[in-house]
């Protein structure tokens, strides 16, 4: 075994407002063996100057100074340069609650000498609204959702943990399992959402994952700047068709984990068209390059689909319809309002129904003016 036990990959770009305070959570683990790996991507503001001082401070911060070259490659260098047990991955414009890898690591050798988990995982708590005075603190949507009644289990037995966001900061991997499938980031400039892939390449790849239901790490979202914001109309079909290439190389059959991919494939979708649909002719065009990909016979049985999506569905890939009914929707619908009250209160479940509200405007607007798909 290695005399480190994690090491935390931290891939760096401009991001000196926030690099302090990730550097300084990552630090509060002292339990276990612990190297940080910061890697400075060709920043150009501050950056280097706050790793610098940690690494000063504290001999398990190592800085790593390189040109830029993308959050995949930087990330990929770091985890080739670890010298742990596990990796962990953790963002510079976030921050992890004290002992997160202490904790996370010490669950997993509780498992031993059966096995070491291929991947440790944890919920995470959504920094919503961040910095601004509005912001405020949600769980994730996974939360309480992953209990297949076992430890340890495999990605078939909760298929949720793919369904929602990619969330790969909010786990460990053995280092050996990563190497073994030969498992890294697709290297592209920029962010390029290669966390997507990454997520669905480890997880269907896990012989053994191991869950703790405590959230630990604290995530902004869709901060000026991030790729979530600047992400371009094609970037997220084409890392939905990178994801489809690995599950069909790994002979994925398992209903629950492919519906579960085909909602990520939904999401986009109906992201782009919001997003983009009145400028960008091509969305449809791309639209059914991914649904063609998917089996109308699943695609129906979607419960958390909805009757307007299933439609598109059809007009777009131009399969016969299948008959179905709409009441496991809105079952689905009741099911995630009572849930939302439940994990994060009742106002934050009113606001997902206005969310929902606005969302299907924005649907039969587009299906009944740009594509004249009938309700």
């Amino acid at each position: 075994m290695s005399e480190i036990d994690v090491s935390v990959v931290i891939p760096c770009y401009n991001t000196e407002k926030f690099l302090d305070q990730a550097l300084s959570s990552a630090e509060q683990n002292d339990r276990i063996s612990l190297e940080i790996i910061v890697l400075n991507d060709g920043s150009t503001d501050g950056s280097l100057e706050i790793m610098r001082a940690h690494e000063a401070a504290d001999s398990r911060v190592r800085v790593i100074d390189k040109e830029n070259q993308g959050y995949g490659a930087s990330v990929n260098r770091g985890i080739n340069e670890a010298r742990g047990t596990y990796i962990a991955i953790l963002e510079p414009d976030d921050w992890v609650n004290p002992h997160m890898y202490d904790d996370l690591f010490e669950y997993g050798q509780s498992f031993a000498p059966d096995y070491e988990p291929d991947i440790i995982k944890s919920p995470y708590t959504r920094v919503v609204l961040p910095e601004t005075s509005e912001q405020y603190f949600a769980n994730c949507s996974y939360y309480k959702r992953v209990d297949p009644g076992f430890q340890p289990f495999t990605l078939a037995d909760a298929p949720h943990l793919i369904q929602h966001h990619p969330s790969i900061w909010s786990a460990i991997y053995r280092k050996s399992f990563l190497d073994e499938f030969g498992i890294r980031f697709k290297e592209v400039p920029g962010a390029g959402w290669v966390d997507n892939p990454f997520l669905i390449e480890t997880l269907c790849q896990a012989r053994t994952i191991v869950y703790l239901e405590k959230p630990y790490y604290n995530y902004r979202e869709d901060l000026p700047g991030s790729s979530s914001v600047l992400k371009k109309a094609r970037l997220c079909f084409d890392r939905w068709n990178d994801m489809a290439d690995i599950i069909e190389r790994l002979g994925i059959t398992d209903d629950g984990i492919l519906k579960a991919f085909y909602v990520i494939g939904f999401r986009y979708v109906g992201g782009a068209f919001g997003e983009f649909g009145d400028d960008n002719p091509d969305i449809a065009a791309w639209s059914k390059e991914i649904f063609m990909r998917m089996d109308p016979e699943r695609v129906v049985r979607i419960k958390n689909l909805s009757g307007h999506s299933k439609a598109l569905y059809f007009e777009l890939t131009g399969y016969d319809p299948i008959k179905y009914s709409k009441l496991p929707y809105y079952g689905a619908l009741v099911d995630e309002f009572f849930y939302s009250i439940r994990t994060n209160g009742l106002g934050f479940a009113f606001g997902r129904i206005g969310l929902y509200a606005k969302q299907k405007a924005t649907e039969v607007g587009i299906l009944k003016q740009k594509l004249n798909v009938s309700e």
